[in-house]
């Protein structure tokens, strides 16, 4: 049977593909697709220990069984557009949820102007914003990249789970893409409500969430060289929890 593979971050560098097109024999699992790109690229085996997989869009062991026409992600932990990708972006439950990803500078007070309503007494902003330095050393810019179909669906799924768990009224989600200066905003959460309690608690909520879940890495590039940002380093500047997606949603 055929697998579409798909490697996304420091990954796709050391493999040298963003896809790969393979047969694999019936039965076999993600375990066994891995053995074969460890046999195919041996640089991969440092990373073996942290590799987390998708199957269609969803996270899943490595013991999970492979289906003719599946399409798998290789994921290295999770760090943390044009004007025609914003058009790509849902907006769902009757315009209470915006989620989107742009590779245009995010514009925080349109978006704020687009969820908030009469009714509401609270409006939380989070902004994510891009730090001149990481681990003592000078940043010069930042570039994110994300599996983008998953990525977007993550993060509809986090804010239709926290307007179900808070009382909120309409929250929203927009992750920046691309090359980003010192400054710019990377990310941006907007939560209204009638009282400002929920709107905070919801608004630190999907930023923890959209850090261990959503598929989005981010490379720092320095005076001398770049690296992929993984494991504990937050995708606003910031030092953090593990960022690896657990089950929790």
């Amino acid at each position: 049977m055929q697998i579409h593979v798909l490697f996304f971050g420091a990954l796709k560098d050391i493999v040298g593909l963003a896809e790969d097109r393979l047969h694999v024999d019936a039965g076999s699992d993600v375990a066994r697709l891995l053995e074969i790109y460890l046999r195919r690229f041996p640089a991969l085996e440092p990373h073996h220990a942290s590799l987390l997989f998708s199957r269609n869009r969803e996270f899943v062991g490595r013991e999970e069984r492979l289906a003719e026409g599946d399409e798998i992600a290789f994921l290295p932990p999770v760090s943390g557009g044009s004007p025609e990708a914003a058009e790509l972006s849902p907006q769902t439950r009757q315009e209470r949820l915006v989620c989107r990803l742009t590779r245009e500078p995010i514009q925080t007070q349109k978006l704020v102007h687009e969820l908030q309503r009469g009714e509401d007494g609270a409006v939380v902003v989070f902004e994510g914003v891009v730090r001149n330095h990481s681990k003592g050393r000078a940043t010069r810019f930042l570039e994110y990249e994300a599996y983008e179909p998953m990525a977007l669906e993550k993060m509809i799924e986090i804010c239709g789970e926290l307007q179900r768990q808070y009382p909120v009224d309409r929250i929203g989600m927009v992750h920046r893409l691309g090359h980003l200066e010192i400054g710019e905003a990377s990310v941006v959460i907007v939560v209204t409500s009638e009282h400002r309690k929920a709107a905070y608690e919801a608004s630190r909520e999907a930023i923890d969430r959209l850090k261990r879940i959503v598929p989005i890495w981010k490379k720092e590039y320095f005076a001398d060289g770049a690296v992929w940002a993984e494991g504990e380093e937050n995708r606003d500047g910031c030092d953090g929890q593990s960022l690896v997606p657990s089950t929790e949603s």
